[in-house]
C-alpha cells in the first residue's frame, strides 16, 4: 500500500536525474503528499521520444469515468491485475510513468492495540526512489483535461511485510526505459518487491495522520517506540535524504 509519501527533492534536481526536457515545474516540496493532491510525475512522449516532468493529481481517473470522484479510490493499482482490470489495463499498455519520491509512510498496529504507529520508509542510500505508476487524461464536460496517476503496488518484501502486506513497486534506474516504454520488452518484469536491505525504516509522529501537517519535522524519528521483531534497528532517515530544497 502507498497512501502518503514525501516529495522534497527540488524539481530541477529531478529534471536532471530523470533527464526530462520540458521547462522545470514550479512545484513546492511536500512532506505529506495525500490522495487527490498533486505530485510530480515523469512521463515519456512516444512522438518526441522525450521525458517530461509534470504535476499530476494523485488518484487515477479512467477515461470512461462519469466524474473524477472515482480517483480517490484509485490511488494504488495492484501489479497482479494491471493487465486485466478495466480501470488500469489501457494505461498499463500505453501510459506508464515514474513517480519520484523521497520516502513513503506506512502504519503499523501493534498486537492488541487499536492505535496505529506511522513509520517512514526511504532508500537506505538516501536517494530518491522511482515508483512504478500509471497515468490518464480525463476529459471534463467543459473540455478541460484532468491528468491523474496511480502508484503500482506488489507483495511486500519480508521486512516491510511486518508493517503492511503490500509495498509500492520501486523501479531500478536500469529499468526506467522499459517501464516508461522507451525500450521494447515486458514491463511486468519490474513488478516485484525490492530487497529488504535497500530500505531504512523508522517510527515518526502521528502528526502525519492529518493531511494539514506538512513540514520537515514529520520525518524526525520518534523516540521510545517499541521495536518490531524482525524489522531491524530503526536508525532514522539516511543522512543524505533530501528533506528540503537547498537555499
Amino acid at each position: 500500500m502507498c497512501g502518503r509519501y514525501v516529495q522534497t527533492t527540488p524539481p530541477a534536481s529531478l529534471a536532471r536525474l530523470f533527464r526530462t526536457v520540458n521547462p522545470v515545474p514550479n512545484h513546492p516540496p511536500s512532506w505529506n503528499v495525500a490522495p487527490t493532491q498533486e505530485g510530480l510525475v515523469v512521463r515519456f512522449n512516444p512522438q518526441t521520444r522525450a521525458r517530461h516532468l509534470d504535476p499530476l493529481r494523485w488518484g487515477l481517473v479512467p477515461r470512461w469515468a462519469e466524474d473524477p470522484s472515482i480517483g480517490s479510490r484509485m490511488i494504488n493499482a495492484r501489479a497482479e491485475t494491471l493487465a486485466t482490470k478495466p480501470a488500469f489495463r489501457d494505461a498499463y499498455r500505453k501510459r506508464r510513468c515514474l513517480v519520484p519520491i523521497d520516502a513513503f509512510y506506512e502504519w503499523y498496529a501493534p498486537p492488541g492495540s487499536r492505535t496505529k504507529q506511522p513509520y517512514a520508509v526511504a532508500l537506505a542510500s538516501g536517494e530518491p526512489m522511482a515508483l512504478a505508476g500509471l497515468w490518464e487524461g480525463w476529459r471534463a464536460p467543459d473540455g478541460t483535461i484532468l491528468r491523474t496517476f496511480t502508484v503500482v503496488t506488489t507483495d511486500a518484501n519480508p521486512r516491510l511485510a511486518l508493517l503492511h502486506e503490500r509495498m509500492p513497486v520501486v523501479v531500478a534506474p536500469e529499468d526506467w526505459p522499459l517501464w516508461l516504454g522507451e525500450e521494447e520488452g515486458d514491463p511486468a518484469r519490474v513488478l516485484k518487491p525490492s530487497p529488504a536491505e535497500a530500505f531504512a525504516v523508522w517510527p515518526v509522529s502521528t502528526r502525519v495522520n492529518g493531511t494539514r501537517a506538512n513540514d520537515a519535522s514529520l520525518l524526525d524519528p520518534l523516540p521510545g517506540v517499541p521495536s518490531i521483531p524482525g524489522l531491524g534497528e530503526a536508525t532514522g532517515p539516511p543522512p543524505t535524504l533530501a528533506v528540503a530544497p537547498p537555499p
